[in-house]
């Protein structure tokens, strides 16, 4: 392995173990045995790790997203992979920060362009693929006729909003510690988004017990997804 894949590998577990603003030259340069020579010989600065590790970052995020089993029902699927994105941004939050620029000043590359415009969200192809997946999902649940065809791009925004929002107001502790808020708060949001998008609430209700059947199939609530990455040896903070 040489020494820029090292680099990005150190680079990833530093900014889960200690968040974005942790992040320096020389830190991880020590953390392979090199000088802060090695940062600039291969990245070209900061800014150019900063930028690789947000393209691993995304990378890693959409092939988790990529596990997530397809169905027959393009609604159930739309569902787990909102709760595959949460479960995601629980199990590793500093990443998560990092990956949608939730740090201090400079710690994350912008990468943001217009989606209404452009039709993708950034200007990196990796962002972009991880995005595809749930527009790929919302373009079936229109072939369906499940929910009103319009803009694909646009309408899997109106699903990112909510899924991130609800996220960060998660991590915060604004619904509690223990995932009581996918049930009271998440799935009613999803449900009635889709309603107002076109679909039957019954026939939301029902593609959702594809995905969980009762509360306790939910993802881990936070502080079960905590002591899951305390065992691993890292420590997770919200």
């Amino acid at each position: 392995m040489g020494p820029r894949k090292l680099l990005i590998d150190a680079g990833m577990r530093l900014l889960e173990e200690e968040g974005p603003e942790a992040l320096n030259a020389r830190r991880l340069a020590a953390q392979i045995g090199a000088s802060t020579m090695a940062v600039y010989t291969h990245f070209g600065g900061m800014a150019g790790l900063h930028e690789a590790l947000m393209r691993e970052a995304f990378v890693r995020f959409g092939d988790y997203l990529q596990q997530v089993p397809r169905t027959d029902d393009p609604i159930t699927d739309l569902l787990a992979l909102g709760l595959a994105y949460r479960e995601y941004a629980l199990t590793n939050p500093q990443c998560y920060r990092f990956m949608f620029g939730i740090t201090g000043p400079g710690a994350a590359p912008s990468i943001g362009h217009d989606l209404t415009a452009e039709g993708t969200p950034t200007i990196m192809p990796e962002v972009n693929a991880a995005y595809e997946q749930l527009v790929a999902v919302v373009r079936r649940a229109m072939a369906a006729g499940r929910i009103r065809p319009d803009e694909p791009a646009t309408v899997a925004g109106q699903f990112w909003s909510m899924i991130h929002g609800y996220v960060v107001l998660e991590t915060a502790g604004v619904f509690g510690r223990e995932g009581h808020g996918v049930i009271q708060v998440l799935a009613p949001h999803a449900i009635n988004l889709l309603v107002g998008l076109g679909d039957q609430r019954e026939a939301v209700e029902q593609s959702a017990l594809g995905v969980a059947p009762t509360p306790d199939l939910a993802p881990p609530p936070a502080k079960a997804v905590r002591s899951r990455a305390a065992r691993r040896g890292r420590r997770a903070r919200p």
